[in-house]
């Protein structure tokens, strides 16, 4: 079963984004480099994202965790679905990649190895 692992919201420009969902939503913002930052849920509540420069995928997605990505993508295209590109090492320990399902969204899945 997946479970909602994280949000991704694309954006132009990474300052003003991070000035406008710290003071207007009360998130924090933890910068990634010059071109990513985690969004975090203050006290821990809720879940937690990211804003990233705009690129392939314009518009935000909702992430997945899945036991098996492999597994999780072979499922996906029997139920009518597709894999975007291909997977993906997001660092040592996690994989990701894009899918569309069959409404046409596009929803990433990552596993944690």
């Amino acid at each position: 079963m997946a479970i909602v692992e994280h949000f991704e919201i694309p954006v132009d420009d990474i300052e003003r984004a991070q000035a406008f969902y710290t003071s207007a939503l009360g998130f924090d913002y933890e910068p990634w480099g010059a071109d990513m930052g985690i969004l975090n849920q203050p006290e821990g509540k809720g879940i937690n994202g990211d804003l990233h420069l705009r690129a392939d995928i314009p518009h935000p997605t909702v992430v997945f965790t899945v036991d098996d990505i492999e597994a999780a993508v072979e499922r996906v295209v029997a139920a009518g679905g597709s894999q975007i590109g291909q997977i993906q090492p997001m660092s040592e320990v996690m994989r990701w990649v894009y899918i569309r399902d069959t409404e046409n969204n596009i929803v990433g899945l990552v596993q944690h190895d």
